[in-house]
C-alpha cells in the first residue's frame, strides 16, 4: 500500500526557511510526523538509531571530522538530540560552505541540555516547532473558516461543519497522529497507550541520562491529566502526584516537570497581561496541557464513550483539543496562544496574538445555551481592555462543537472546530 503524504501546514514554513536559512532544526513530540515531512524535502538522509552509531560519531565529531556530512543537501539528520555535538558540527559546515542555504534539516524528538551544544546556531540554524495534526490536515475540518482572515475586519465568516459531537469525542481519543489514520479503531487507542509505556520507562530517563521513577512519572501524567484545562496549582498536582507516600518534592517534581516539557508531552498554556481599565490583579499560573488530548484521555484509562456519558468532563478535553489547533494554526503567522484571568474570576479560555500586538480573544464553548453566556463574557472581557495602550481585538470568537460558521449581530463570531483551519 502507498504511503501517501499528508499535507501538513508547516510544510509552507520549513520550505521558505530552507530557502534563507543554511540548515532548519524541526523539534516537536515523537511520533507527530515530523521524519515524514522532512523526507518530503530532504535529498539524502542519516538516521542516529543504535548506540554504536552514537559512539562512532561522538568520536568523529569530537575529532574534528565532519565526513559523515557530506551528504546531497538537503541533508535529513534523523533524532540528532543522541549526538547534540551535532549541532555544533552542522553550524561549523554552514559557515564552511559560505552562505549556501538549505543544507541540513535536523528532527529530533527532545531538547538536548543547553551545556551540549557550544554555539546557539543563530544566523544558520532555524528551529520549528511541529504539533500533532490538526482536524484540517487529518480533512476532518472543512477549513472554511481561516484563523489569518479573522484579523481581518472584511472577513465574510460561514461554513457548516460535518463533525458530530461523536467524532469530536473519537478525534480527541485518536489524537493527531499521523500513523493512527490508517489504523482501525481499536489499534488507535494502542498507539496512544504505547506512547506513554515508552514516555513513562524510557524517554523520560533517557532524555539526559538522570533515572527518574517511572511510577512517579506515571503518577504525575495522570495528575495533570486530571486537573487538564485548568489552572490548579503546582502544589496541587505535586500532592496529587505524590500519592500516599506524600514524599515528593517540589525540586523534584519541578525536574520531573522539566523533563516532560523537553520531551514535547507537557505544553501549558501561559497567562496573557494585557492592559485593563482597572487595577484588576491577574492570575499568573499556566493551565495545564499536554502537547495532545489523547494522551490525557489515555493517561486516565478513558475512552471516547466516556466523554459523551460526562459532558462537564467533555468540555475540559473539549478546550484541549482547541488549543492544541490554534497552536498549530496560529504557528505560521508567528502567534502566540495564551489565556486570560484575573482574581474575581474573569477569564477567557484564550487569546491569540500576533507581532504587533494585534491579537482575538477566544471562548471554548460545546454549544447550547452555553454559546450565549460565550458572547456576554467576551463582550464583558473586550470593555476591560485599556484601549489608549493597546490594540483593541481584531476578532471575539466562540470555538463551539457546534454545526454553524456565523457572525452574530453583537460582532462575536461562531465557529464550530469542524470548520476552522490556518
Amino acid at each position: 500500500m502507498e504511503d501517501k503524504y499528508l499535507d501538513r501546514i508547516i510544510d509552507k514554513d520549513l520550505k521558505e526557511h530552507l530557502e534563507f536559512m543554511g540548515a532548519v532544526s524541526i523539534e516537536g513530540p515523537k511520533w507527530c510526523g515530523k521524519t515524514r515531512t522532512s523526507e518530503e524535502f530532504a535529498k539524502s538522509k542519516l538516521t542516529i538509531t543504535n548506540k554504536n552509531m552514537i559512539e562512532r560519531l561522538k568520536m568523529l565529531v569530537n575529532n574534528g571530522v565532519f565526513d559523515f556530512l557530506d551528504m546531497e543537501p538537503p541533508m535529513l539528520i534523523d533524532e540528532w538530540q543522541h549526538v547534540p555535538e551535532i549541532w555544533d558540527a552542522v553550524r561549523v559546515t554552514v559557515d564552511a560552505r559560505r552562505g549556501k542555504k538549505g543544507q541540513f534539516i535536523l528532527t529530533g524528538s527532545s531538547v538536548p541540555p543547553k551545556r551540549s551544544t557550544l554555539h546557539s546556531g543563530s544566523g544558520r540554524i532555524a528551529t520549528l516547532t511541529m504539533r500533532t495534526m490538526s482536524l484540517f490536515e487529518s480533512g476532518e475540518s472543512n477549513g472554511k473558516v481561516s484563523l489569518s482572515g479573522l484579523f481581518n475586519k472584511d472577513y465574510v465568516v460561514g461554513g457548516v461543519s460535518k463533525l458530530t459531537i461523536k467524532d469530536l469525542a473519537a478525534a480527541i481519543e485518536r489524537g493527531g497522529w499521523p500513523e493512527s489514520l490508517k489504523l482501525s479503531e481499536k489499534n488507535r487507542t494502542r498507539v496512544i497507550s504505547q506512547y506513554l509505556k515508552q514516555t513513562i520507562n524510557s524517554d523520560m530517563s533517557r532524555v539526559d541520562d538522570v533515572r527518574r521513577d517511572p511510577e512517579t512519572v506515571r503518577r504525575m501524567i495522570e495528575s495533570i491529566a486530571r486537573n487538564i484545562s485548568t489552572c490548579a496549582s503546582m502544589e496541587t498536582v505535586k500532592k496529587e502526584a505524590a500519592g500516599e507516600s506524600d514524599t515528593l518534592s517540589i525540586n523534584t517534581f519541578k525536574d520531573y516537570l522539566n523533563a516532560m516539557r523537553r520531551i514535547f508531552l507537557v505544553e501549558n498554556v501561559p497567562a496573557w497581561n494585557p492592559h485593563l481599565r482597572s487595577r484588576t490583579r491577574l492570575v499568573e499560573s499556566s493551565k495545564w496541557h499536554f502537547t495532545d488530548p489523547s494522551i490525557a484521555l489515555s493517561a486516565l484509562r478513558a475512552s471516547s464513550d466516556a466523554l459523551l456519558n460526562d459532558f462537564e468532563t467533555f468540555g475540559y478535553f473539549f478546550e484541549s483539543l482547541c488549543v492544541r489547533e490554534l497552536r498549530i494554526y496560529a504557528q505560521p503567522l508567528e502567534g502566540t496562544v495564551s489565556h486570560f484571568r484575573d482574581n474575581n474570576g474573569n477569564e477567557v479560555d484564550m487569546i491569540v496574538e500576533l507581532p504587533g500586538g494585534v491579537w482575538g480573544a477566544v471562548e471554548v464553548k460545546m454549544g447550547g445555551g452555553h454559546v450565549e453566556e460565550g458572547a456576554k463574557n467576551l463582550l464583558k472581557f473586550k470593555d476591560k481592555i485599556d484601549t489608549d495602550m493597546m490594540k483593541p481585538p481584531s476578532f471575539l470568537m466562540i470555538l463551539t462543537a457546534g454545526q454553524y460558521a456565523v457572525k452574530r449581530p453583537d460582532g462575536v463570531v461562531e465557529v464550530p472546530i469542524g470548520c476552522l483551519r490556518n
